[in-house]
């Protein structure tokens, strides 16, 4: 078991929350729990007798007593049967603690697990869900891996992210950048492909949304208690928690580093913790809130990222054959690997491509602002005693991160494409865009010939198709839809479903969906008493009329209000007596976007002028639980995105999946995904103008298709009142989408593109003298 910290408050959360909200299916087993104002209701300490950090001593009866190893993997999270196991003993306590299945464990009555210890239909879940587990992690020698791509089997890729989006309870991500990390290194368990994992373990999480009265998102800050995550503190071989040590300035200040681990099916996802007994007080929480503070702050996150990463992973005894750097959060890893080979005895141009040869760095962001860059006088203070020990001097350093259009700040893209031998955007345009911003590092290249690639983004189909409607699926393409989730003859097999059987999938989870909605406007209404906070839930909303849903993160090139462009052609489209439309929208914007904030205030503003007939609502504290519930339930998926400012986009992945068509800016994914017949959704070629001009031809658009092509397929129905056309374009959203879109056929696309060139390239380097001396 883990340490015992008796300083530490119980639970996770510090902040109260006024009403719960739970959400039906959160990933594949349908559930449901109060639901209300502020999202899910986060625990207290006092709602809990029993003290977890100084309590340790699980007192599971025998016969159940692997569940604690069970719940210390997230392999639950992504398979419905094991779910259900912690559902069947205590619905109502698994909900309560948000379905975090270790501290589920300690607060669930004794008497509910000696009744499951003898209950003969839970014990044959139980015992095949244990079968399942079992074979799954110890079956290493038929994964796909072992048997397609040999030469990766037993050498491990270092997988390095500023966040990680794994499930609701661990909250340690703040949109799709660290869903897309999630899901990635799910995929690679699943495939056995043997991959560690490193980011921060952040004690405040992400922020926390809350709106007020006039629609003003606060922000937040919740507590994490790592004892009741499904985190382990690493410890030596004497029980005793292993260190490491950083400077993180050029005061030579050391501060120590605790390393958590959170075991993802076969992947181990290792979290750096600043939050350590002896270091000073100003450190301690360094590590402790995803993207907080100033840009001081984010450096010095960073350097704990990326330079204390890659010394964990040395403390822990690993030696990766290659090295994954998701964005440019993680590019100090880069020089930390590059500071061991010149500590080693080899000269800092043969270090650099030695380290260049082994790394992959996958860039996300066509914004040049959204790269991140930190100017000289910072650099100089935090890296200062840092190049030396490169054997170069101050401008040669500088030289690694310069970039002309951040001036001369030290650019961290800039010095990953410098340090990286295998690049890559996440969708095909994206990859365009990436070259040629990116084209003066490579000044003598034509911007074709920019040495970087593409890799499409792909989700877990496991983790994001919903339960409904992956028991149909079941039912009608039986477990090869599972097993070969990227073939697309497997996916044919969908136009075979009965148009009745796949509307009544849909339509199923489109009502938990509303039910949801309402009753945490009902709730809403009972702990604030204002009736105007009605597009929190939407009580108004109706099973029958078409529902568009808009959640992602709320900045401002994503253009949430675009809707609004013209406010009475949109109040005619959502009033239309015969063909009537209503929205729902989710999204957090970050701390520092006041753009993004305004955002949301202007949609509760408009969601409360009554010329918009109540239709539409937006749900409170977006999470990957209400990202679940509306990727699944809403009608079609909106995105519109300022062209060319998407690099990817996964959230229309997800509702593709689930058969949910996209209306969609054509940039991103979405640029390959669409059919030009709109056999499969409906592509918008975003204007070439700016600005208003823009706005107001990519609006008109929207409105267009909506009224003349969404609506009358929509509400064209037969006698039996199935609409067969609309169920065509739903049927063609998940066969066409769901394999091209599939984490499974992402992560090959990186093994085949860069990982096996990169693992390759790291077997020659052992096989020279560079190599010789890098071996430990």
């Amino acid at each position: 078991m883990i340490a015992a910290d008796p300083g530490r408050e119980i639970g996770r959360w510090s902040q109260p929350r006024v009403i719960a909200f739970s959400v039906v299916d959160y990933f594949n087993v349908e559930a449901s729990c109060a639901v209300g104002v502020g999202g899910v209701r986060r625990r207290m300490p006092e709602d809990f007798p029993v003290d977890i950090t100084t309590d340790n001593d699980l007192r599971l009866p025998e016969r159940i007593k692997r569940l604690e190893p069970l719940a210390y993997n997230l392999w639950w999270s992504w398979n419905p049967e094991a779910r259900y196991l912690f559902r069947r003993i205590d619905r109502f306590m698994w909900e309560r603690v948000e379905e975090n299945p270790v501290l589920f464990l300690y607060r669930v009555d004794q008497e509910r697990l000696q009744w499951a210890s003898y209950d003969s239909e839970f014990l044959r879940t139980y015992d095949e869900v244990m079968t399942r587990f079992d074979e799954y992690l110890e079956s290493t020698d038929d994964t796909w891996v072992a048997t397609n791509a040999p030469h990766l089997a037993g050498r491990n890729a270092a997988y390095f992210s500023a966040e990680f989006g794994l499930y609701r309870s661990l909250p340690i991500y703040s949109g799709g950048l660290g869903v897309l990390a999630g899901d990635h290194i799910k995929e690679a368990s699943d495939l056995g492909l043997p991959l560690v994992a490193v980011s921060l373990l952040y004690r405040q999480g992400y922020l926390s949304q809350r709106l007020t009265a006039d629609g003003w998102q606060q922000d937040v800050t919740p507590s994490l208690e790592p004892h009741s995550e499904p985190t382990v503190q690493m410890t030596d071989d004497k029980g005793e928690p292993i260190h490491i040590e950083l400077a993180l300035d050029d005061q030579n200040h050391p501060i120590k580093l605790a390393i958590w681990k959170v075991q993802v099916g076969r992947v181990p996802l290792y979290l750096l913790d600043a939050d350590v007994d002896g270091n000073p007080d100003w450190t301690r929480n360094v590590a402790s809130r995803l993207y907080g503070g100033d840009r001081e702050h984010r450096l010095r996150q960073e350097i704990i990222l990326g330079i204390g990463g890659v010394r964990a992973l040395r403390a822990l005894g690993y030696d990766p054959a290659y090295w994954h750097a998701n964005e440019g959060h993680a590019a100090f890893s880069l020089l930390e690997r590059l500071r061991e080979y010149v500590v080693d005895g080899i000269g800092f141009e043969e270090a650099s491509k030695a380290v260049a040869s082994t790394t992959v760095f996958t860039t996300h962001t066509p914004v040049p602002a959204g790269h991140d860059h930190f100017d000289q006088g910072l650099m100089d203070r935090y890296f200062g005693h840092f190049w030396p020990q490169l054997g170069i001097d101050r401008s040669t350093f500088f030289e690694i991160g310069n970039f002309p259009e951040t001036g001369t700040d030290f650019n961290m893209t800039a010095l990953s494409m410098r340090l990286s031998d295998h690049r890559n955007g996440v969708s095909q345009k994206h990859g365009e865009v990436t070259r040629e911003m990116w084209q003066p590092i490579w000044p003598d290249l034509p911007v074709d010939e920019v040495p970087v690639t593409h890799v499409t983004n792909g989700v877990h189909l496991p983790t994001w198709v919903s339960a409904r409607i992956a028991r149909m699926l079941d039912e009608h393409l039986g477990t090869e839809w599972r097993e070969k989730q990227e073939d697309i003859d497997v996916w044919r097999g969908v136009r075979g479903i009965p148009d009745d059987v796949f509307w009544r999938a849909h339509s199923a989870r489109k009502r938990r969906m509303l039910d949801v909605l309402s009753e945490r406007s009902r709730q809403r209404w009972v702990a604030g008493g204002e009736s105007g906070q009605v597009l929190s839930g939407g009580p108004f909303l109706e099973e029958k009329v078409l529902t568009l849903g808009f959640a992602r993160r709320f900045a401002t090139y994503k253009r949430a209000t675009l809707l609004f462009h013209d406010p009475d052609r949109l109040a005619s489209i959502l009033n239309n007596q015969d063909r009537p439309v209503q929205i729902v929208f989710a999204g957090k914007a970050h701390p520092a976007d006041d753009g993004g904030k305004h955002m949301i205030r202007e949609l509760i503003w408009r969601s409360r002028d009554p010329k918009f007939g109540g239709r539409i609502a937006f749900a409170e504290d977006y999470d990957m639980g209400v990202a679940s519930l509306l990727v699944a339930g809403v009608d079609v998926w909106l995105n519109n995105p300022r062209f060319p400012m998407e690099a990817s986009g996964t959230s229309g992945m997800k509702a593709a999946a689930n058969g949910v068509p996209n209306l969609s800016i054509l940039d991103g994914w979405w640029c390959e995904g669409w059919k030009p017949d709109n056999s499969n959704g409906w592509g918008i070629e975003g204007s070439p103008e700016t600005g208003w001009e823009q706005d107001d031809a990519d609006a008109n658009a929207i409105y267009d298709v909506i009224e003349n092509e969404i609506a009358p397929r929509f509400y064209s129905r037969d006698n039996q009142g199935i609409p067969r056309e609309w169920v065509r374009i739903c049927k063609n959203a998940m066969m066409t989408n769901a394999p091209q879109f599939s984490a499974r056929r992402m992560v090959l696309d990186y093994i085949k593109k860069l990982y096996g060139p990169a693992a390759a390239e790291s077997e020659a380097l052992h096989l020279d003298p560079v190599g010789r001396a890098r071996v430990r």
